[in-house]
């Protein structure tokens, strides 16, 4: 069928995505050089986008959302199979992908939480909810912060794999789409439905809420 290019995703959901690519990197370099105070900052500045992710996932616009992407098994054993046959792009993450996305996040969130109890006073360097849990339980936190750290690698890979088996096998070039917001899709075939500007700016202003009140230790309300 005759394709026509179609509005996918939303700036938020671009701006999140390649500042992930960015920040993972960088927060690797800070740690393994020894740069804490940086570390920190960019592991807050990473806590609020996934913090914003997550609630765009259920406010945003509609290819954004949860709901439409994350399928259950069934959905996913028929997209697979469709990569052996007659297969059509799909508006948005695709069945199988939902899955990935939720990986990332939940992986992002798990090492993102690990670093927030993780570090010892006597370095110097701790997470701003170190003194919320005892010596033994903040050393293996930070062994796990640690470790747990070449998982989300190895969900990356994952992905990058998936993208290059897109773009070589299905000719389906999905980092153009993430750049640009729009792809080629069938005729027929709608794309993102928008929402409005205000929901971005709520979303954003709770999770930097939310990073400002970890940031200070979680204090009691």
């Amino acid at each position: 069928m005759p394709e026509k290019p179609v509005k996918l995703w939303d700036l938020p959901v671009r701006i999140c995505h390649w500042a992930f690519v960015l920040l993972i990197p960088a927060l690797w370099w800070t740690a393994e050089n020894n740069e804490m105070g940086w570390h920190m900052r960019l592991g807050l500045s990473l806590l609020v986008l996934v913090v914003f992710r997550v609630l765009w996932g259920f406010f945003g616009s509609s290819t954004a959302r949860f709901g439409s992407f994350v399928k259950g098994p069934r959905a996913v054993a028929a997209y697979l199979r469709s990569l052996r046959g007659r297969h059509e792009p799909a508006a948005g993450h695709n069945a199988a992908g939902g899955w990935s996305v939720l990986a990332l996040l939940s992986a992002m969130l798990l090492q993102i939480a690990m670093g927030l109890f993780a570090g010892d006073p006597c370095d110097g360097a701790t997470g701003p909810l170190n003194e919320l849990v005892g010596v033994m339980t903040a050393d293996w936190l930070t062994d796990w912060h640690h470790n747990f750290f070449w998982v989300l690698v190895a969900l990356i890979a994952v992905h990058i794999a998936a993208i290059i088996f897109y773009l070589a096998v299905m000719r389906e070039n999905l980092v153009g789409a993430m750049i640009t917001g729009h792809r080629p899709l069938p005729a027929g075939k709608t794309g993102m439905e928008p929402v409005p500007v205000w929901r971005a700016i709520l979303c954003l202003a709770a999770s930097m809420a939310f990073g400002g009140w970890i940031w200070v230790g979680a204090p009691p309300f």
